[in-house]
C-alpha cells in the first residue's frame, strides 16, 4: 500500500476508502481492473472499518463525567465506582448524534401506536365490572367526605380493591403504564391480606382505602393534578396504597420500648413507616405481583424515590419539621418543592377524618381508640407505662380530639391550603404568560375526562367550562383533555373541610362537657365488632378468608417477632375497671341536640 495514502484512523482515510471503492465499482464494469489493484483498495477500506470499530467502541465505554482522569492512572474497579456513585451515566453515543432518517422515525412511531392501541384495547375490555351498588357509590368518589365504610360493605370487606381499581382507571394509569389487569388484582388482593394480618380496629385496609380516596380528591379537585406528571401520580396512588400496609397496630415508641425485631431492623427510625415501603416493594418483585414491570428504570428509580419520600414522611415525628419547612417554602420567592408539596398531601389526607363529615369522623375515633386501649392494656400486660390516649380508664376523648383538632388537623390543612394556592397562582402565571404551551412543559399535556369507553361512570377530573364533544378530540387520545387551557385549572384551593372542623369541634366540646375519667363516651368499644365495620366472617368473602388465612399461616413465625412478647393477632384482656356497654356515641350526641334545642326554646319563650 503506498505511503502517501491517509491515515486509516481520520477522515481523510474514509473518504480516500470511499472514492477507491466507486472507481472500482466502475473500473469492473469496463473489465479493466487488475487483481493487484483490486486486493490494495480493498485492504485499505478494510482497514479504514477496522479503525472505525475500534475508536466507536472505545467512544461507547467512555464516561463523559470522568473524561479528565487518565485511565491508565485509575485501576478500572475504582474506575467503574467513581462512575457510578459521583457521575450520571449517559447514554449519548457518537452513533446517537446522528439525527434518524425519516422513513425510520414513522415506522417507530407506527409500531408504538400499534402497541399502545393493542394495550389499550386489551385493558379496557377487561375493566372492573362492579355490582350496581358499588358503581353508584363511585358517583361520588370525588367528594371530600366520600362515604367509605359503606363501600366496604357494598363490596364484601374489598374496598382497597375497589377503590385503586375505580381511581387508576380514571386516571388511565392501567394503560399508560401497561399495567396487566391480573398482575393488578394479585397485587391488590396481596395488599388487603397484608393489611388484615393483624386485624387492627383502625389501621386496615379501609383507612388505606380512605386515604388514597382523599388524595384522589385533593389531586383531582383542588387542582394538583394539573401540576404533577402521569408518573407522579401514579406514584401518589401507590404511596396512599401501601402508606400502612401490614400495620402491627402499634405505635413506633411502642416498638423501640418493647425492642422489637422491626425496631432493631430500621435503628429505632420510623421503624412502621421503614416497614410498610419495604415489605410493599418486596412483593412486587414477585412477577405475578409486579405492577411496575412495564415502566423504565428511569421511571421505577423516580418512583420509588417519591413513594420512599412520601411515606416516610407519614411518620408524625417529622410532623412539626414538614409544617415548619412547607411554611418557610411558602412564603420565599422559589418554587414549592414538588417532592414535600406531595408528601404534605400524603401526610394531610392520613389524619384528614377529624375533617370529614362527623357521621365519618365519629366513626374512625371510634376504631382508633380501640386500637390505642388495645395498646394500653398491652403495654400495662408488659409492665411499661402506658403511652398517651392508650389507658381506657383514664383518657378523655373527646378533649383529646379537640387538642388534635387544634394543635395537628387544623393547621396542617392550612398550611396545606395556602401550599396548594401558591401552586395554582403559580402555574396560572406561567400559563397566562404561555398561552400555547401547556400548564406543564414538557411533562404532562393530558389528563383524563372519562373513563375508557368501556366504563361508563362519570367523569372524576373537573371539565372546563367550554365542554368538547367526543367527536372533536384526537383518535389516539379518547376522552382525554388538553389541560394547557387556564379554565381547567381552579384559581384556589377548595378548602371543603372548614365547615366540618368546626361542626366537628363544636360537638366535641359538647360532649367534653359530660364526659367524665373511667366513663368514656365509647364505652362499647371494648372489643365487640362495631355496626359500622363489617369484620364478621360471614361479610368475608370466600376466597379472601382463604386468601387471609393463606397468609396468616405463611407469615406466623414473622407476626410472633414483630415484638418481645404475646401475639399480635391476639386481642387483650378487658380489664377489671373496665366499664361495661352501656349506650354509643350517636345516642350521647342525640342527647346533647335535644337538650340544646330544648334550652333555646326556653330562652326563645323567656
Amino acid at each position: 500500500m503506498k505511503d502517501n495514502m491517509p491515515s486509516v484512523s481520520t477522515i481523510e482515510g474514509a473518504n480516500e476508502a470511499a472514492m477507491r471503492l466507486r472507481s472500482l465499482v466502475l473500473r469492473l464494469e469496463k473489465e479493466t481492473v487488475t487483481p493487484k489493484d483490486m486486493k490494495e483498495n480493498l485492504e485499505y477500506a478494510v482497514a479504514v472499518l477496522d479503525a472505525v470499530r475500534r475508536d466507536e467502541s472505545r467512544f461507547n465505554n467512555e464516561e463523559d463525567e470522568l473524561s479528565e482522569v487518565a485511565t491508565d492512572e485509575v485501576p478500572e474497579q475504582v474506575r467503574n465506582w467513581l462512575t457510578s456513585t459521583f457521575s450520571r451515566q449517559s447514554t449519548k453515543t457518537r452513533l446517537g448524534d446522528e439525527k434518524p432518517r425519516f422513513r425510520s422515525i414513522v415506522q417507530a412511531l407506527r409500531t408504538g401506536l400499534f402497541i399502545d392501541r393493542m394495550f389499550r384495547r386489551t385493558s379496557a375490555s377487561m375493566v372492573t365490572s362492579f355490582p350496581p351498588r358499588v358503581a353508584a357509590l363511585f358517583k361520588t368518589v370525588d367528594d371530600w367526605s366520600f362515604d367509605i365504610f359503606t363501600l366496604n360493605r357494598e363490596a364484601e370487606g374489598h374496598a382497597l380493591k375497589c377503590i385503586v381499581h375505580e381511581i387508576l382507571n380514571r386516571y388511565d394509569l392501567l394503560a399508560k403504564f401497561k399495567i396487566p389487569f391480573s398482575v393488578l388484582s394479585n397485587f391488590l388482593d396481596a395488599m388487603e391480606v397484608g393489611y388484615s394480618k393483624h386485624s387492627n380496629p383502625y389501621h386496615n385496609l379501609l383507612h388505606a382505602a380512605d386515604v388514597t380516596q382523599t388524595v384522589h380528591h385533593m389531586l383531582a379537585r383542588m387542582g394538583l393534578v394539573h401540576w404533577i406528571t402521569d408518573l407522579e401520580i401514579l406514584a401518589c396512588v401507590l404511596a396512599a396504597v401501601m402508606h400502612d400496609f401490614e400495620h402491627t397496630g402499634t405505635t413506633n415508641n411502642f416498638h423501640i420500648n418493647t425492642g422489637s425485631d422491626m425496631a432493631y431492623l430500621y435503628n429505632d427510625r420510623a421503624v412502621l413507616e421503614n416497614h410498610h415501603v419495604s415489605s410493599t416493594f418486596r412483593l412486587m418483585r414477585e412477577d405475578d405481583k409486579n405492577i411496575l414491570a412495564n415502566v423504565s428504570n428511569d421511571e421505577f428509580k423516580e418512583l420509588r424515590n417519591l413513594i420512599i419520600e412520601m411515606v416516610l414522611a407519614t411518620d408524625m415525628s417529622f410532623h412539626f419539621q414538614q409544617i415548619k419547612h412547607m411554611k418557610g417554602q411558602i412564603g420565599s420567592t422559589e418554587s414549592i418543592e414538588k417532592m414535600k408539596a406531595l408528601s404534605m398531601v400524603l401526610h394531610c389526607a392520613d389524619i384528614s377524618h377529624a375533617a370529614k363529615e362527623w357521621s365519618i369522623h365519629s366513626k374512625w375515633t371510634q376504631l382508633l381508640m380501640r386500637e390505642f386501649f388495645r395498646q394500653g392494656d398491652r403495654e400495662r400486660d408488659l409492665g411499661l407505662n402506658i403511652s398517651p390516649l392508650c389507658d381506657r380508664n383514664t383518657t378523655l376523648i373527646a378533649e383529646s380530639q379537640i387538642g388534635f383538632i387544634d394543635f395537628i388537623v387544623e393547621p396542617s390543612l392550612q398550611v396545606c391550603g395556602d401550599m396548594i394556592d401558591q401552586i395554582l397562582e403559580d402555574e396560572l402565571n406561567s400559563t397566562s404568560s404561555t398561552p400555547d404551551e401547556s400548564i406543564v412543559s414538557g411533562k404532562r399535556n393530558s389528563i383524563p375526562l372519562t373513563r375508557p369507553s368501556s366504563a361508563p361512570r362519570s367523569s372524576s377530573v373537573p371539565a372546563p367550562t367550554n365542554h368538547e364533544s367526543s367527536e372533536s378530540r384526537p383518535p389516539s387520545s379518547p376522552g382525554r383533555l388538553s389541560i394547557g387551557r387556564s379554565n381547567t385549572l381552579p384559581s384556589k384551593c377548595s378548602r371543603c373541610w372548614s365547615d366540618n372542623l368546626a361542626l366537628n369541634k363544636t360537638k366535641w366540646k359538647a360532649i367534653a362537657a359530660t364526659e367524665e375519667r373511667g366513663t368514656s363516651v365509647f364505652e362499647h368499644i371494648a372489643e365487640e365488632p362495631s355496626d359500622f365495620y363489617e369484620t364478621d366472617e360471614e361479610h368475608l368473602s370466600v376466597s379472601r378468608k382463604a386468601s387471609i388465612e393463606k397468609g396468616n399461616n405463611s407469615t406466623e413465625n414473622e407476626s410472633q417477632s414483630v415484638t418481645t412478647n404475646g401475639d399480635m393477632n391476639s386481642s387483650p384482656k378487658p380489664t377489671q375497671n373496665a366499664v361495661k356497654t352501656t349506650g354509643s356515641l350517636d345516642k350521647i350526641t342525640e342527647e346533647t341536640n335535644n337538650k340544646a334545642t330544648e334550652s333555646k326554646r326556653t330562652d326563645k319563650a323567656k
